[in-house]
């Protein structure tokens, strides 16, 4: 199989990316980027592109599968506009070309509490382009909603360290409906993503952070 990944430098995207170029079900990986990877693997190929401009790629964006892990935060987009773009306008721009190209499966990264009808910018972005994603004709759409991500990450955010590790006091006591807001791993997250690839599903499919442990593990 061939992959497309986008958001190859976060937090989810880079984590995916070394268990795709390390499966033997996935012969070569196409990374959408900004910027060249400091990373060389026989099976990775970088396109480095200009997201505003990604119709100029049409041609390249082929294969078998596109897992998008593209987004940002607030502290390193504050305009809304510019996170938008990001965030919603750069996915569905891909997946459109994704479609024309005949890719079949479209695997998004999105959040736990996404709903288009939010007050919250951020959880209603994210249920905006779930919303609009489900419109485009794929074979197969994967949507994953991951609660608090716990792992190691290139910035330090002190808020972010504190609630990681009070989640991990907290999630033994998150049973039942609650086991959805348990913090989970980075490598649950991607682990959960390439097997569901693998399986060649038909339709539409979310899953909240307690199944993507299942999946995952």
């Amino acid at each position: 199989m061939e992959a497309i990944i986008t958001g190859a430098t976060g937090l989810i995207g880079n984590n995916l990316l070394h268990q795709l170029l390390n499966h033997p079900s996935y012969t070569k990986v196409t990374a959408i980027v900004r910027t060249e990877i400091p990373m060389q693997h026989p099976k990775l190929k970088q396109l480095v592109v200009d997201f505003d401009r990604i119709e100029n790629h049409h041609d390249h964006i082929k294969g078998d599968v596109v897992f998008c892990a593209l987004g940002t935060t607030k502290s390193k987009t504050p305009d809304q506009e510019q996170y938008r773009k990001i965030d919603y306008q750069y996915p569905l721009d891909i997946a459109f070309i994704a479609h024309q190209n005949g890719i079949p499966q479209y695997h998004l990264v999105s959040s736990l509490g996404a709903n288009a009808n939010s007050s919250v910018f951020y959880t209603k972005l994210k249920g905006e382009v779930e919303r609009d994603l489900k419109s485009i004709p794929f074979k197969a759409i994967h949507i994953y909603r991951p609660s608090l991500l716990d792992g190691d990450r290139k910035e330090y955010r002190s808020t972010e360290r504190f609630m990681i590790g009070l989640m991990h006091v907290l999630n033994p006591l998150l049973i039942g409906g609650l086991k959805k807001y348990r913090s989970i791993k980075i490598e649950t997250v991607a682990a959960a993503m390439l097997k569901q690839s693998l399986k060649q599903l038909d339709g539409i499919y979310t899953y909240d952070s307690d199944q993507l442990v299942q999946l995952g593990e």
